[in-house]
């Protein structure tokens, strides 16, 4: 595959992630308060499947280990909503078996090796290491968020959400640079200005 065409998948990608926060800023700037509509989910877990295939492309464990992380969260959070259990029957197998059937496809078919996602040649396994963990201290943010709406029974985006999303952003934006890919640097900058926004809505909410 050319390189515009992984990039254009990247991209893509980072469009959708950058839609979703749109979209939740602009409801909660409308409304004064941070709410969390199911359209950021939806875009969610589309986007994550793309950036997971830009991942495998880029030979990049640390992209693809950060969305292997939350696309199953995406999931749970439309079902807290109830808009999961309105999505038809085979779309809801279709959703929860297309990561299955992805890394099948380039096990079988793409000669898919271990040693190129940890032992490449054009990512030293520091910077490797860096990325990796930047993933998960950006996706953490999910795991608090999952919990934190568990416990409510409520899907919500609570301060410590936006927190740990500029936190990871940060590393992300770093590991980026020293990797120099365009993808992830693009994406967290736009990010890293509403996690900023955000966070100041939820602290007027607590005051």
């Amino acid at each position: 595959m050319e390189n515009w065409q992984i990039y254009a998948i990247g991209f893509t990608a980072q469009i959708l992630f950058s839609a979703r926060l749109l979209h939740q800023w602009l409801l909660s700037e409308k409304l004064r308060m941070v709410v969390t509509p199911s359209l950021f989910w939806k875009l969610s877990l589309f986007a994550s499947f793309l950036l997971f295939v830009y991942g495998y492309l880029r030979d990049d464990f640390a992209i693809m280990f950060g969305q292997g992380i939350t696309y199953f969260i995406y999931i749970r959070n439309l079902y807290l909503q109830n808009t999961w259990q309105r999505l038809p029957s085979w779309l809801q197998w279709l959703l929860y078996l297309f990561p299955i059937g992805v890394i099948s496809f380039f096990i079988n078919f793409k000669s898919f090796h271990i040693d190129k996602l940890f032992f490449n040649e054009d990512i030293p396994f520091w910077l490797l290491a860096l990325g990796t963990s930047a993933q998960i201290v950006f996706n953490l943010r999910f795991i608090y968020q999952w919990f934190y709406s568990e416990k409510i029974r409520q899907s919500v985006l609570p301060l410590g959400f936006w927190v740990l999303s500029l936190f990871g952003a940060s590393l992300i934006l770093f590991y980026a640079i020293l990797r120099q890919d365009p993808v992830l640097f693009i994406g967290h900058i736009l990010g890293s200005i509403i996690y900023v926004r955000n966070i100041v809505l939820s602290l007027k909410a607590y005051a």
